[in-house]
């Protein structure tokens, strides 16, 4: 009998049974910018180590930008470690947790015999370094955590033979509803700086009577100035064609700022007709702008619209409901990995005996 091989496998579902191993969560240096994907991932790292689960933060390169400035400083407390760091040891029972963004590092850790898990936030991102024909599954990933019920089921019909689990985006207390009247201010977020210079620019040749009207690039800002412009701006604008669950329109409606946005390609199970002004057309927005401008200074904005925007929002501020949520799939995770190991060692017990 392979005394060694029994006394690790045994190890590892004393561990599983303790709650004993540790989560890795592979995440992108943002260089001290908010950026919402790397957010979440903090979140639920966050949520796990607050309630006596381990959680540790790995990035490529030894140098790593400190999240504190942009993010907070109760996020940068979570360990952090680098994946060339010589003290980085991951054991059967633990889970490396992996953006779909990192599809290039799914053949390097292919080989790991701890549990894998894929990250997706952005759908439209799954096949940006896979080869043709390959599938999260040739690399040992069957379990898939994604942000909405929609790209879920999308997924499925791509990634086959994976388990899915959705757990919603948490949008942070700082973006609250304004307590003072609205700036001139246009909040603009486009995942194509191209699209945010295109309306601006399409804007204010069609219509010079606003130029006293100012835009606001929503990149480059950490989250507080982040929070802080969405609450100073009267509207917001928002065009991603690929989202696969959108943040910043959430963030707008939680800071009572409507949003003008472009539907996006994954419509999100969020929007509605009554919660912004939605159009499927990027050249419609300067048009739409325009008119909204003109509502906004005859003080024709109807009120069911700031009543609509702040009860979207309500359903993604919970942070109970979200922590139980992330408690809720990493448990089940576990669960299944100690059946796993269970079942390992009664088949060698079996063979052993026979």
């Amino acid at each position: 009998m392979d005394t060694e091989k029994l006394k690790k496998i045994e190890e590892s579902i004393e561990n599983l049974k303790n709650k004993n191993v540790n989560f890795y969560f592979l995440t992108q240096d943002t260089k001290g910018n908010a950026k919402a994907s790397v957010r979440f991932i903090y979140q639920m790292a966050k949520s796990l180590v607050d309630n006596g689960y381990n959680a540790t933060i790995i990035h490529e390169k030894t140098e790593f930008s400190d999240v504190k400035e942009w993010l907070g400083e109760e996020y940068s407390i979570i360990p952090h470690k680098p994946i060339e760091s010589q003290d980085l040891k991951i054991s059967p029972e633990d889970f490396i947790i992996v953006p779909e963004l990192y599809g290039y590092v799914l053949d390097q850790i292919s080989n790991l015999s701890c549990g894998k898990i894929l990250l997706c936030q952005s759908y439209d991102y799954i096949m940006e370094t896979l080869s043709p024909g390959m599938s999260w599954t040739d690399y040992g990933f069957m379990k898939c955590i994604t942000t909405s019920q929609f790209q879920k089921e999308y997924l499925e019909t791509v990634m086959k033979n994976v388990s899915y689990d959705i757990i919603e985006p948490l949008i942070p207390e700082n973006f609250s509803e304004k307590e003072y009247p609205s700036k001139p201010t246009i909040a603009i977020h486009t995942r194509d700086q191209r699209d945010t210079m295109k309306i601006i620019k399409t804007f204010y040749l069609k219509y010079p009577q606003y130029r006293w009207i100012t835009f606001r690039d929503m990149r480059g800002l950490s989250e507080n100035e982040f929070s802080e412009l969405l609450k100073t701006s009267f509207v917001s604008v928002w065009v991603d064609d690929i989202s696969g669950f959108g943040t910043f329109p959430i963030e707008s409606m939680a800071s009572r700022t409507p949003v003008i946005g472009k539907v996006p390609n994954l419509k999100p199970s969020w929007l509605n007709e009554n919660n912004g002004i939605w159009t499927y057309e990027l050249n419609n927005i300067p048009d739409i702008i325009s008119e909204y401008i003109q509502n906004w200074l005859e003080d024709g904005i109807n009120d069911e619209l700031y009543d609509n925007i702040l009860e979207t929002s309500l359903e993604y501020k919970d942070y109970e409901k979200f922590e139980s949520s992330v408690i809720g799939v990493f448990d089940h995770y576990i669960n299944v990995r100690k059946d796993i190991f269970e079942s390992q060692l009664e088949k060698i017990k079996i063979k052993e005996e026979v």
